[in-house]
């Protein structure tokens, strides 16, 4: 089954067309990477994945339902969650609150039951908890659940945007560079996260820099540069790829690499 299908989606900004008739898909129960280099557009397609932004060309399919024009809570509604390049922890609050927040979507209480602390809020509110502690523990930040998430170090920041966001149980999870800045340490605990995640029924797409990553733990790699798919394959095929070399180190050195050692 495919869980995320794009056709031909393109965003255009006034003259920049910052995607260009990007198709591809994402099949269900795969860790899926897309990778370029800086200004390939991959956040812009993030954002249009995810209700953000809204595409000027193209149709975005999710389990198999259009969601081209639908909003970004409608899509969290649907199953979809995503992590930011940008770490957006709310500094004051603690760990668990920060994680109940992305529970919000889920809960069906109105102002009444809410205001009045009513039996069925209450228990609402419980099983909230409950999902947010059992992220907390998927991620190793259940010891520091009541610990203010400024007070965490970068890498447990970053475990914490990923505990929100797979709380409520999505079936598609997006991570926007979920190694950035993190120790080689931080990163491999990472890869054991993000295959924890599958593992739990999700499907994962990434954006991420860091190539050995990418080519350990990805089942299929998408290629962007300059907002146009160049490849698409596994990690073995994309590595070996003319195409991703020049993209990645310029005209002239992928030349003299194909030239051989003499040449480089």
């Amino acid at each position: 089954m495919i869980a995320l299908e794009l056709t031909s989606v393109g965003r255009r900004f006034s003259g920049l067309l910052a995607v260009d008739a990007v198709s591809f898909a994402v099949e269900q129960g795969a860790i899926h990477a897309v990778i370029g280099p800086n200004g390939a557009g991959k956040t812009t397609l993030f954002n249009l994945i995810s209700g953000i932004d809204t595409p000027t060309a193209g149709t975005i399919q999710l389990f198999g339902h259009d969601v081209t024009a639908q909003a970004a809570h409608r899509r969290t509604r649907a199953g979809l969650a995503r992590t930011f390049q940008n770490i957006r922890a709310f500094g004051s609050m603690t760990v668990l609150e920060n994680v109940l927040v992305g529970l919000h979507g889920r809960l069906s209480a109105g102002p009444r039951a809410i205001l009045g602390r009513l039996p069925s809020f209450r228990a609402e509110e419980r099983r909230a908890v409950d999902e947010a502690m059992a992220a907390l523990r998927l991620v190793g930040l259940a010891d520091k659940a009541g610990t203010a998430a400024a007070a965490l170090a970068y890498g447990d920041q970053r475990r914490l945007e990923i505990a929100r966001a797979v709380a409520a149980k999505p079936r598609l999870v997006l991570l926007d560079e979920p190694a950035a800045g993190m120790n080689p340490a931080e990163t491999e605990s990472l890869a054991g996260l993000v295959h924890a995640i599958r593992d739990q029924g999700a499907t994962v797409l990434l954006v991420e820099h860091d190539m050995g990553f990418v080519m350990d733990h990805a089942d299929r790699v998408s290629v962007l540069n300059f907002g146009r798919l160049i490849f698409e394959g596994t990690p073995r095929e994309v590595h070996g790829s003319p195409e991703v070399i020049e993209a990645y180190l310029g005209a002239k050195v992928a030349a003299r690499l194909r030239r051989g050692p003499a040449h480089v």
